[in-house]
């Protein structure tokens, strides 16, 4: 599904414009920008799941197209865990 697709989507079953759906979606996604980017921060939203951001350590690695080893900086990257609800609507989908 495309974004304008789940506009259309959201339009149809809240019964309002493609505009404010639009603007509906970009608020919820601006806020899960805003609220990974504070300390540690974390946002979760009830049958959907959580964002959070993960703290990943230093390592080593290999670049797979010289096989040359190269070591891989610690950083920090966004992770989704699902929800159990969405988790059982992924089960049943076909």
């Amino acid at each position: 599904m495309t974004k304008a697709e789940l506009v259309s989507q959201i339009a149809k079953k809240a019964g309002i414009t493609k505009k404010a759906a639009t603007a509906a979606l970009n608020a919820i996604v601006g806020a899960v920008h805003k609220s990974l980017k504070k300390k540690d921060g974390s946002i979760r939203i009830a049958d959907l799941g959580t964002f959070k951001v993960i703290k990943r350590k230093a390592r080593s690695g290999v670049n797979p197209r010289t096989g040359e080893k190269m070591k891989i900086r610690a950083g920090k990257a966004p992770r989704f865990s699902a929800s159990k609800a969405l988790k059982e609507t992924a089960k049943k989908s076909k």
